[in-house]
């Protein structure tokens, strides 16, 4: 019983993590395709997808609207 509580933890993390992985790929400003082509290699390999990701995935986050109309607050 309790090396099944730890796999289904373990999984839980994995799977947070991942998503999380997921929506940061889509947030970036690299082409729909690179973005799909991630987040399907982190959702098929999902412990060595993500490694993957964290080292040689796309960086940078989309900038928020810089007008000043939006800037007011």
């Amino acid at each position: 019983m309790e090396m099944t509580v730890f796999w289904i933890a373990a999984a839980v993390i994995v799977l947070v993590i991942d998503l999380w992985a997921i929506a940061s790929v889509w947030r970036t400003t690299k082409t729909s395709g690179t973005k799909l082509g991630w987040a399907v290699l982190i959702l098929v390999l999902p412990v060595v997808g993500f490694g993957i990701w964290g080292i040689a995935g796309p960086r940078g986050i989309a900038e928020p609207p810089s007008s000043k109309e939006h800037s007011k607050g």
